[in-house]
């Protein structure tokens, strides 16, 4: 890992301890994403932005697989993590998440984000990810982010 993208002051910080050390995340700058998550993002090599969680207990539904809404959390995440350079540090939200839940995720599993930019405007980004555990599609997703101006 180069840590490619890590000079973006969005304050993202690298992990230094754990299954995760060298990875990125933003430590509570979004509460409820730390109490669903933890989720992690890490620029690869060739490019591309990975992004992983861990499957725990807390993520599982009454059926023993992961519940539906930490996935589209996860999604929701990777968006950000999947568009921080084209960002380039701005804040952003949300302005759709639409998602296909191809299977199940269980608990112990690592659950990875693989996706891409389809366009960037400037003020809005389109995107699109699948999660996958090894080989095996548990969610397909697209989504739209908009970047905001700064504050007053």
């Amino acid at each position: 890992m180069d840590g490619g993208g890590d000079e973006i002051s969005d304050g993202a910080v690298k992990v230094t301890q754990g299954p995760f050390a060298g990875w990125m995340t933003w430590p509570d700058s979004d509460p409820y994403e730390t109490l669903a998550g933890p989720f992690y993002f890490q620029k690869q090599p060739d490019g591309q932005t990975l992004c992983a969680m861990r499957a725990q207990r807390k993520h599982m539904n009454g059926g023993d697989a992961m519940h539906g809404g930490c996935m589209l959390t996860f999604a929701d995440f990777s968006l950000f993590a999947l568009s921080r350079e084209e960002r380039g540090g701005h804040h952003a939200v949300t302005v759709s998440l639409n998602g296909e839940f191809v299977g199940p995720a269980y608990e112990g599993e690592l659950v990875v984000c693989r996706g891409e930019v389809v366009r960037a405007g400037a003020s809005l980004v389109f995107l699109r990810g699948v999660l996958s555990v090894e080989d095996r599609p548990v969610l397909t997703f697209s989504g739209v982010i908009k970047k905001l101006k700064p504050r007053a």
